[in-house]
């Protein structure tokens, strides 16, 4: 992980979450907290920065004082779990979905599932309207073959209620080790009663591209954005037009996003200049990410599908080649997530999640809460059907269908 990584993901664990990382550490104000008892003397650094906290967080100092006196069962005021549970605690007041406090072991599983690999049921999940939702089961995965379906509900996991859950959170309790179960209570839209599935977690490799060469139509399927994805992209890229390839259809849909340097990495392959995307602060300063030269794509015809599943940074790619008008959008709405997180990593190896900003199409659309409308709305085509009009399409734009015979 590069000390200034970004990334931009929807609360996804394949089981992924949405956001936007970097590295921060330092963080002297956990110190303060899980200082042993009353007797931890804060250094100098600790005071500067317990003098610039609010005077309300002194009911920390408080509780930790009357729970320590008080409390029946001393062995039960472990510092460190207290600590946990109060910056959990705070964070999770925020009442931001996407905002959250990521213990050690769970931060270090979240990390590695950027490799592309990691141990779970192989699902992305998401918030919608407060519910904890199946995104989209990867194809092939342990949820796939149990017979999960996007849109699924998830209402509790081994038995316990997702209602106080973050996406983050439900995501890090449904991975786990490899060969163990977990038990999902989901709800679907059809279904009079929820019903309870049982999935074996396996190790879940992510395969970030997926190419086929359809005749001279390359297919390229993006299924989230990780360290590799665009060399990986490239490589197939360059496959497939030395193989003849004179036309391309991108597929985005179901793919919940990742890191924001591969978003602009893949809209770059397609673009020639411009800009990819705009990021606004609380403060509203704008940075712009402009286009990187040396593209391998930039005027072959294009189509890009996308759906109610492609978030985060495949609507940054989906945006930029759109805004520009390098390409058409066909499927349905994408799904509108447009906030920016951070990764702050704290001394202990937890982590915070926070929303830092949001971002916006180089037309300046902003997709929170809104996403992008194709340019070809296709409700009726699902799957393989809209792969086949995507071809038909390209086809039309490049001229390769022959010319009717002459009665």
């Amino acid at each position: 992980m590069s000390n200034k990584m970004i990334l931009i993901s929807r609360i996804m664990l394949p089981v992924m979450v949405i956001l936007l990382v970097l590295p921060f550490s330092g963080c002297d104000a956990l110190k303060t907290i899980t200082g042993e008892a009353a007797n931890y003397a804060p250094n100098q650094a600790d005071q500067t920065l317990l003098q610039s906290l609010p005077q309300q967080f002194m009911m920390l100092s408080q509780a930790w004082q009357i729970v320590q006196k008080d409390y029946v069962d001393k062995s039960k005021l472990d510092p460190v779990k207290l600590a946990q549970g109060a910056v959990r605690g705070m964070v999770e007041a925020i009442g931001d979905p996407y905002t959250a406090y990521i213990p050690p072991d769970a931060h270090k599983m979240e990390m590695a599932s950027l490799t592309g690999k990691y141990q779970g049921i192989g699902a992305y999940i998401s918030m919608k309207d407060k519910l904890i939702v199946i995104q989209a089961p990867m194809p092939g995965s342990p949820a796939e073959k149990a017979g999960l379906k996007p849109g699924d509900i998830i209402l509790k996991i081994n038995g316990e209620s997702t209602e106080l859950l973050s996406s983050t959170e439900a995501a890090l309790k449904i991975q786990g080790p490899a060969g163990s179960v977990v038990k999902l209570t989901i709800g679907r839209q059809g279904e009079k009663e929820p019903f309870d599935v049982e999935i074996t977690r396996q190790e879940i490799k992510v395969a970030s591209i997926t190419s086929e060469l359809k005749g001279d139509i390359a297919y390229l399927k993006i299924q989230q954005f990780v360290d590799s994805t665009n060399s990986d992209f490239q490589s197939a890229l360059i496959d497939a037009t030395n193989k003849g390839a004179k036309g391309v259809i991108l597929d985005l849909r179901n793919n919940p996003g990742g890191l924001l340097s591969q978003a602009i990495d893949i809209s770059s392959q397609f673009l020639l200049r411009g800009m990819v995307v705009k990021v606004i602060d609380a403060e509203g300063n704008e940075r712009p990410y402009m286009v990187k030269p040396g593209g391998e794509a930039k005027d072959i015809p294009l189509i890009v599908l996308v759906n109610g599943g492609s978030a985060s940074a495949s609507e940054i790619v989906a945006g930029a080649l759109q805004a520009n008008g390098r390409a058409k959008l066909a499927g349905t709405k994408t799904f509108g997530k447009g906030s920016v997180q951070v990764i702050r990593n704290m001394d202990d190896g937890s982590a915070i999640h926070v929303t830092i900003a949001k971002f916006y199409t180089p037309a300046g659309k902003a997709i929170n809460g809104e996403g992008l409308t194709p340019d070809y709305v296709l409700d009726d085509l699902k799957d393989d059907d809209l792969v086949k009009w995507a071809e038909d399409y390209l086809h039309k734009q490049v001229s390769l269908e022959p010319a009717p015979a002459t009665p």
